[in-house]
């Protein structure tokens, strides 16, 4: 099977800090992969490293096969932050528009109301960025990720701020991703989440990886009874 992200021997060094230590991890067409680690291990550098946001100090960085710099590589690729960062003086509506003349979308409309639908935002339409909740600019951004079908996401703690019912929606559209054969990196302090949607795990530690492992490999290793979250705790203490 083809890789869809392949990451080798990544480093991003501030000065002396080592913020990620060469760290290395292939994904693949529907597969949820949670990249999950302590405050200050490096999952925010890592997802805005690959989405070129920040420069890396060493490394390479492939989507779908083509350098993460690449044009085409763009196309192939969404990012959530942690901080949702949308236009103040845009309305919900033109954000959408903003996205569908970027990524030069045709018949883009229709899937973005069922979007507003089913995030609850139908009655935000015509609202300014300005006036949103920080719960409504999240699902303004993820809807904005979505709305160019990229084949690879990167989710930084998207959870952050939603409501009970805009997560149980993000969760089932990542459920739905996954059915596209589409790949989800999602970085994450609910370690439940991941455990009940990934299907691989990549800890981190300090800007290294210190343990990968299908979510199967990771419940045998904790053992009757045990979780995700008992492992985690157990390799970064």
């Amino acid at each position: 099977m083809d890789r869809i992200l392949s990451v080798k021997n990544l480093k991003k060094y501030y000065g002396k800090v080592k913020a990620i230590d060469g760290i290395s991890f292939d994904m693949y067409p529907g597969e949820v992969v949670g990249l999950i680690g302590p405050n200050g291990a490096g999952k925010s550098t890592t997802l805005k490293t690959i989405m070129g946001l920040l420069r890396k100090t060493e490394g390479e960085i492939k989507v779908c096969g083509y350098d993460y710099k690449d044009k085409e590589a763009k196309f192939k690729l969404a990012y959530i932050p942690e901080t949702p960062d949308i236009y103040p003086m845009l309305t919900v509506w033109e954000h959408m528009k903003f996205i569908a003349l970027s990524y030069k979308l045709e018949n883009w409309e229709e899937e973005a109301l069922e979007y507003l639908k089913a995030y609850d935002l139908m009655d935000k339409k015509d609202e300014l960025g300005t006036n949103l909740s920080k719960g409504m600019r999240q699902k303004v951004m993820v809807i904005c990720g979505l709305l160019h079908k990229p084949e690879v996401m990167l989710f930084d703690e998207p959870f952050v701020g939603l409501d009970p019912k805009a997560i149980r929606e993000l969760k089932d559209t990542i459920k739905e991703l996954k059915k596209e054969g589409k790949s989800v990196l999602l970085s994450t302090h609910m370690l439940d989440s991941v455990q009940n949607l990934g299907d691989r795990v990549l800890i981190l530690k300090t800007g290294k990886l210190i343990y990968e492992g299908t979510l199967e490999e990771v419940m045998k290793k904790a053992g009757p009874g045990g979780s995700l979250e008992d492992l985690f705790l157990e390799v970064t203490k």
